[in-house]
């Protein structure tokens, strides 16, 4: 895993300092090696960060020349599927990587063609010297970010923002659209940024732009939304121990292409039901005990550590667990505005990043079980959010109004509405911005199946890329350390997508099917409990130990002279916070951490 940066400089001298500066604020992302190609008289400029996962040898080194000399590559990522490539391509090699792979890819078959070829997590420009033009390209599912845009007269890309920030004419201006979505969702969703004029690439889109070229279209060649619906028209009826076997199987090959690494690999325990599936299918390819990690909470309710510790004793892993006290947690909240680089508001991103770190002390690659709850109906609004629905959808509208003014999640007179409230950390987003923001459409919203479906296939639109996988990545990556997926496999997501929905959603409880390969290797009383998440007692931390700094952040007189925020309304949600009146923790923690952000900007 790795960083990138780069500048594609049409009408002024390229400044060297500049790629150096933006590769060197990367460091976090490649502490192992450090790369610069510039071509000062084609205006073009790559950096890279390496973190050595396959061949550590220095012919892994990027910048990296294709061997006809025609393509330059600065890429972040791993393709689990390279030797199978490699097989296929006639190619003189030079190393082992999967860099050298994905540029054989390209050079024979162009990058239209190789890209839907590719089964991995990854994000990379390529230049080609002999059309003068730079593709940037971005894996499928959104694991690996790309940020890219104008700053000034320069066409700039990087994986994270940081890497812009100390070019001339930074920073541009606050994106209120994008502020309005943060307010609604606690992320920003692709493509919008933070800031105006620089776009996140979204998942499963490629873009090219060449010398003179100030329209910018980015295309897809891969959409989730068509996955969904290609493999929903495929569905079959499969006997319950024939689709426990596939699912058994495709997960089994997804664990296993990304166990492969030159360097230290483990994986994330939670004792939930994905991170135990994906420990348990690592174990048996495994001829040692599979490393794992666990963080716990002091916090009484906040604590699934010793959920996790019996699941890997168990299972016979290494297991290490590390008990941490509110004191620790919070001294991670300053730095999270330096790791998330762009305002970012799901606060399980503290255990996340104390569980990376911890994880990172002793080996380099960890998976994780993140994708089963969309796959497999695993959130609370898949299973209980349609029968609310159609209690909700049968009372007529003028009495569903009058409802609104006591509860402002049962004002939504669509089912798209409906989702976006439940989905949301503040479902009415206008009360604390200043001036009025229209909401921007977000999602999919043509998929003519049963509800719960409908709000699966958003989510794995939506809230896995810009919430799930920016979480992990950037908390990741800020330790060195890189984080694997199997449930992102192209061939297990489609063939969950072929799975008929009772086979997810099942007596009131997800992850059906997923239960019943599990139970294969681990005893159900282990792993049968309420879902609850990587939570931590921020309601708590901001009416105890937060209370003075988050005062500070959210003083009026300060949200006045920025003019961003409703001052009135802010305060209003944090004094009903304090008297208990209601639990504001969601709304409030967005706002402090885009306050926290904005104070570091």
């Amino acid at each position: 895993m790795c960083g990138i940066a780069g500048i594609f400089s049409f009408s002024q001298a390229l400044n060297t300092a500049h790629i150096e500066g933006m590769v060197d604020a990367l460091v976090a992302r490649g502490p192992d090696d450090r790369g610069v190609w510039l071509d000062a008289e084609q205006g073009i400029a790559l950096g890279h960060r390496r973190l050595s996962i396959i061949d550590l040898s220095p012919l892994g080194h990027q910048p990296m020349f294709s061997a006809s000399g025609r393509y330059v590559i600065s890429y972040n990522g791993e393709l689990y599927n390279y030797r199978e490539l490699r097989a296929q391509l006639d190619y003189p090699w030079h190393s082992e990587s999967d860099t050298e792979v994905l540029l054989a890819a390209i050079e024979q078959w162009g990058i239209e063609k190789a890209l839907p070829k590719l089964n991995g997590m990854f994000a990379f420009a390529i230049w080609d010297k002999q059309e003068q033009t730079l593709s940037l390209a971005r894996d499928r599912m959104g694991e690996k970010p790309l940020y890219y845009g104008w700053v000034g007269k320069q066409f700039v890309f990087a994986s994270e923002l940081k890497a812009f920030h100390n070019l001339p004419g930074w920073p541009p201006a606050i994106n209120r659209e994008a502020l309005y979505q943060l307010m609604q969702y606690s992320y920003i969703p692709a493509p919008h940024s933070i800031y105006k004029n620089i776009s996140k690439l979204e998942p499963g889109f490629y873009l090219s732009i060449a010398t003179g070229q100030q329209t910018l279209e980015p295309k897809a060649y891969w959409s989730y939304e068509a996955m969904v619906k290609e493999n929903i028209s495929k569905r079959v009826t499969y006997g319950e121990k024939e689709a426990a076997d596939q699912l058994e199987a495709k997960l089994k090959y997804a664990v296993g292409q990304r166990m492969v690494a030159d360097v230290g690999l483990g994986a994330f325990l939670s004792g939930g039901i994905d991170s135990s599936s994906i420990v348990a299918l690592m174990q048996v390819q495994s001829t040692r005990p599979i490393e794992t990690f666990t963080i716990g909470f002091e916090e009484r309710g906040f604590d699934e550590a010793p959920y996790a510790k019996a699941v890997a004793e168990h299972l016979h892993t290494a297991h290490t667990e590390l008990y941490v006290s509110s004191a620790k947690a919070l001294d991670v909240i300053p730095k999270l505005s330096n790791i998330y680089d762009e305002p970012f508001a799901d606060p399980s991103q503290i255990p996340t990043y104390l569980v990376s770190q911890l994880a990172r002390q002793t080996v380099t690659v960890a998976l994780s079980g993140d994708g089963g709850d969309e796959l497999f109906g695993g959130y609370n609004r898949h299973f209980r959010g349609p029968g609310l629905w159609n209690i909700l959808s049968a009372i007529p509208l003028p009495l569903r109004k009058i409802a609104a003014l006591y509860n402002d999640k049962l004002d939504a007179i669509s089912a798209e509405d409906f989702y976006r409230k439940l989905a949301s950390t503040n479902a009415n987003p206008e009360k604390v911005i200043k001036g009025s923001i229209p909401p921007l459409p977000q999602g999919g919203n043509t998929l003519n199946h049963p509800f719960a479906e409908w709000m699966m296939l958003q989510d794995g639109l939506t809230y896995f890329p810009g919430d799930i996988l920016t979480k992990v990545d950037r908390a990741a990556m800020s330790v060195g350390l890189e984080t694997r997926t199997p449930f992102t496999d192209p061939a297990l997501m489609a063939f969950a997508w072929q799975l008929p929905l009772d086979m997810k959603i099942r007596d009131g409880k997800g992850k059906w099917l997923l239960r019943q390969v599990l139970s294969r290797y681990v005893p159900e009383k282990l792993i049968e409990r309420p879902k609850a998440g990587f939570a931590i007692p921020v309601g708590q931390w901001l009416r105890g130990p937060l209370r003075s700094w988050a005062e500070d952040l959210l003083s009026p007189e300060t949200l006045r002279q920025q003019e961003l925020l409703n001052a009135d309304a802010v305060q209003k949600l944090w004094l009903e916070h304090q008297l208990h009146l209601r639990n504001n923790e969601k709304q409030l923690w967005t706002i402090l951490m885009f306050q926290s952000w904005l104070s570091n900007a």
